[in-house]
């Protein structure tokens, strides 16, 4: 039996969590435990995992429901243009990024350091995007450099 305690269940105030539409939700389950040492708290309807101090919940996609008239939810399709993605920081980037690999996970490019940071990418099983960080410069005052003006 789950607790609430392994839920997205606060006893009061709120949390937040991390709603995926997924194709599969086996695999994707299976990646997030995989991947990110998540605990599968439910497999299914929906599935849940706790990623650290965080919940990701997966369920297939669905036409419009009574509580989100109009909406259709889907993952996304090659090419689609992203809007938002996974944040996810680590203590420890170069050893996170060496136990993802060879986990399967297949990263957009090995880890950069950006001044503020050391990150890179990965797409999960349905192509979310998933940006993996270690803060480094940040903690010593250094931040990215600003966007170039579009003027």
């Amino acid at each position: 039996m789950v607790t609430r305690d392994e839920l997205p269940a606060p006893r009061e105030g709120l949390v937040v969590a991390h709603f995926l539409t997924v194709r599969d939700v086996a695999v994707s389950r299976q990646f997030y435990a995989d991947v990110f040492g998540g605990q599968v708290v439910l497999a299914e309807n929906p599935a849940v995992v706790r990623v650290a101090n965080s919940w990701i919940i997966m369920n297939p996609g669905g036409g419009p429901t009574p509580d989100k008239p109009d909406i259709t939810l889907t993952p996304p399709e090659p090419g689609d243009p992203v809007s938002a993605f996974l944040n996810v920081r680590v203590a420890d980037l170069a050893a996170f990024y060496a136990d993802a690999r060879a986990k399967g996970a297949q990263f957009l490019t090995e880890p950069l350091d950006r001044k503020a940071e050391l990150r890179c990418y990965l797409r999960d099983p349905d192509g979310y995007l998933v940006e993996v960080g270690q803060a480094t410069g940040m903690l010593h005052g250094v931040f990215a450099d600003p966007p170039a003006s579009s003027s």
